[in-house]
């Protein structure tokens, strides 16, 4: 048994994240979305290489000293999985591992609500699914190829870096290509994937100018392209991806984008009120006629008032639910205050000392 074995399933217990292992720190790990020092020794230089290179394969190790860096999967049988990332930095090496959940979450579990579910029953398009790192981006990628693996006999083809969670078979077919081991490139395995006869296509990160291009084309063709961004709100996703072409083919990947984008879901945790977990906050913007000329016009600013006028249709801005989350309880005044942009929605939430505070101020 790896040394970290036991420190994993420490973390846990604790409902942890992450689990960092630092030269010159005790472990620590990611809870509530904060680090937290345990009570071990003060890890060495020494001490660190030793507890990443035990999980590693030698391929692994050589990559690592050839790269100066590696992500990978490690897998604790009968406890979880384990997004790994090992660097090397001015005073050694250092290992940040995610914690993958045992079990695959379902939507619903996950706080998305029915429109979500219903972006999925498109036969073709992109849907994405944007917000910071470390605000589950990856797991709400897998209860969507799972919602999709369940209701229908489809061929689901993932690129990822590294596979997370492992996908059994139900109705459809999932091929799981890992970044390195399976494929070289996100790119490479994108143009591969269109001679491969997928109904869907999973990508777990849009992160250059040929994987958003070979995207866009591949949900042009007949395929369902889910993705994921590292963007705050829909407009600035969708300004992303027009700001990756060059300015002389910016009109036309408007033009494209207008016509195959169905959804984009931006996620950010915020810590719960019972100490323990984390709420999730949306923010949805729906693809119809309304934001595809927007788009097409080049007027994304408008997205966010398109956004507000569209709540009918399932859209709804992050700061509402913000608020909505505060109203329900379910997180603090002063946790909604850390995330929400604009500040007056929270107004009426305020003591009234508070209030008058901020009057004097102004």
């Amino acid at each position: 048994m790896a040394v970290l074995d036991k420190i994993f399933k420490g973390a846990l217990e604790m409902r942890a994240s992450d689990v960092h292992i630092i030269p010159g720190e005790p472990f620590m790990v990611r809870h509530m979305g904060k680090l937290v020092r345990l009570k071990s020794k003060i890890l060495t230089p020494e001490n660190t290489v030793r507890l990443v290179e035990e999980l590693l394969s030698q391929e692994q190790r050589d990559t690592l000293t050839r790269a100066r860096q590696l992500d990978f999967a490690y897998e604790l049988e009968g406890v979880g999985r384990f997004r790994g990332s090992a660097m090397l930095h001015n005073n050694g090496m250092s290992g940040i591992f995610r914690i993958i959940p045992p079990q695959i979450p379902t939507l619903a579990q996950l706080g998305l609500p029915e429109v979500a579910c219903k972006a999925l029953d498109n036969h073709q398009g992109i849907i994405l699914v944007t917000g910071a790192t470390g605000h589950g981006k990856t797991t709400t990628l897998a209860a969507m190829v799972d919602y999709i693996n369940s209701r229908r006999s489809h061929h689901i083809l993932t690129v990822e870096d590294p596979i997370e969670f492992i996908h059994p078979f139900k109705k459809g077919v999932v091929n799981q290509r890992q970044l390195g081991k399976n494929t070289l490139s996100y790119s490479n395995a994108l143009k591969g994937a269109l001679r491969q006869d997928p109904d869907v296509i999973i990508i777990g990160e849009l992160r250059d100018l040929d994987t958003i291009s070979l995207a866009i084309s591949a949900s042009e063709t007949g395929h369902l392209v889910i993705g994921t961004l590292s963007t705050s709100n829909a407009a600035k996703t969708v300004d992303r991806i027009i700001d990756s072409f060059p300015p002389g083919e910016q009109n036309q990947i408007r033009a494209m984008l207008s016509e195959s984008l169905k959804a984009v879901i931006t996620q950010r945790l915020i810590p719960a009120t019972d100490g323990k977990t984390m709420q999730l906050a949306l923010e949805i913007l729906i693809g119809n006629l309304s934001v595809a000329n927007l788009i097409r016009d080049n007027k994304t600013y408008q997205i966010h008032s398109t956004m507000q006028m569209g709540k009918k249709l399932g859209m709804r801005l992050m700061d509402d639910s913000i608020v909505e989350l505060l109203e329900a309880g379910k997180i603090s005044l002063p946790s909604a205050l850390a995330n929400i942009d604009n500040k007056s929605m929270l107004k009426r939430f305020l003591p009234a000392e508070a209030e008058e505070g901020s009057e004097d101020a102004k």
